[in-house]
């Protein structure tokens, strides 16, 4: 359940990310021209250059993650092997430190440890579970799927309806989407959803603000 709501609250964050930067991108374009090609190509390039960027930096860092998790796994075999009774008392006090008497501690230490000693000590000591490393590749694909789903939404609201309305249209469908993903993710993290809904609207609603602004500057001018 732990991985499930964490790759959960991952693809609404790369969703919300999608929504609020593509969004900004061809809002700020709408800004300086209504040519429908033009806000098509900047969406695309804007969604195709996110979801990449954010699928290579999802696949380091978990990778990084897994290096570290793997080094971890072989450090304590290691130390499982070569002095195991240090081993049984490392456990026996990162289990009294949870509130166990000492005997209680050891008692269970012992019986951990016959069970399974490696699952043990990388659960207690690591918080890792040898059985569920994280998949670099899994991680990259989903955040580059949530990414583009989400920046689907803003350029088709942008480039599909007629010109006159592509601009409200774009700004209610994105402020909706990220009311959705602000509840999505006030609810996954156990917190009041009302503050967080307002501080993804507040973030949204700015970045297409700004970001009007400058196209409407710059087209003024014709650069």
């Amino acid at each position: 359940m732990a991985v499930r709501r964490n790759w959960l609250r991952a693809a609404v964050l790369g969703a919300n990310d999608g929504i609020v930067s593509t969004a900004g991108l061809v809002v700020g374009v709408a800004g300086a021209t209504d040519d429908r090609a033009a806000l098509l190509t900047a969406g695309l390039a804007g969604l195709i250059s996110g979801s990449t960027s954010m699928a290579a930096g999802e696949y380091v860092a978990v990778s990084s993650q897994r290096a570290s998790e793997k080094a971890a796994l072989a450090n304590e075999r290691q130390e499982l092997k070569e002095r195991p009774e240090a081993e049984l008392e490392e456990l026996t006090h990162l289990l009294q430190e949870r509130g166990l008497s000492r005997e209680v501690a050891q008692e269970a230490a012992v019986q951990l440890t016959e069970r399974d000693a490696l699952r043990a000590h990388a659960d207690m000591e690591h918080g890792i579970d040898p059985d569920t490393l994280v998949n670099a590749r899994h991680a990259a694909g989903a955040s580059f799927l949530a990414f583009t789903l989400g920046a689907l939404l803003p350029l088709l609201a942008m480039v599909l309806p007629p010109a006159g309305l592509r601009l409200p249209v774009t700004v209610v469908s994105t402020l909706a989407a990220l009311v959705l993903t602000g509840w999505s993710s006030a609810r996954l993290g156990g917190a009041p959803p009302g503050r967080m809904i307002l501080r993804n609207t507040a973030g949204g609603a700015l970045a297409m603000g700004l970001t009007y602004l400058a196209g409407s500057l710059l087209g003024a001018t014709g650069v």
